[in-house]
């Protein structure tokens, strides 16, 4: 446990419902935000679902934090569907009103320290342009825009980004 801004905090990995908070998280978030439609809502809870079904512990991380024993944001890695060395970085979020105390930073990093530990040379992540303070905290992490496109999907047009980061 620690304290961010008198916030009680508590990093957990998987607990019973977590899966639902960070669906319904993304979903609210991008549809306010980006007018994202229920297509990536779906996306989201598929993936996540099917991530969780064949989790693996030693190539696998999900972590949540919890603010006042609320969800406040999570993060994964994915690396049992990746090629061998390789992790995907996942479901990175943080609830707006917790954003700024530098939990994102800490989830960041807690997964990025998982990644070294086993063993992956890299970590990719896909986002999307406009999300200038997750690009800040992939940027200072090491990360390297490697591939941009224009794409048309969950009700937008969007400018999606590869990042990659050599361990």
């Amino acid at each position: 446990m620690s304290t961010h801004d008198s916030v009680d905090v508590v990093f957990e990995r998987y607990y019973p419902g977590v899966i639902g908070e960070i669906v319904r998280v993304h979903a609210t978030y991008y549809h306010e935000h980006w007018g994202f439609d229920i297509s990536f809502e779906t996306q989201v809870g598929r993936e996540l679902s099917d991530f969780m079904r064949d989790f693996r512990e030693d190539l696998d991380i999900l972590i949540a934090v919890l603010a006042n024993g609320r969800f406040a944001g999570a993060i994964a890695i994915d690396g049992h569907s990746q090629n061998a060395g390789r992790a995907r970085l996942r479901w990175f979020i943080v609830e707006p009103e917790f954003q700024g105390q530098g939990l994102g930073h800490e989830l960041l990093a807690r997964a990025l320290e998982f990644s070294r530990q086993a063993d992956f040379r890299k970590v990719l992540l896909w986002t999307f342009q406009g999300l200038e303070s997750a690009r800040s905290l992939y940027e200072q992490a090491g990360f390297r825009l490697t591939e941009q496109h224009r794409a048309t999907q969950w009700g937008s047009v969007i400018v999606e980004q590869k990042f990659e980061l050599d361990l």
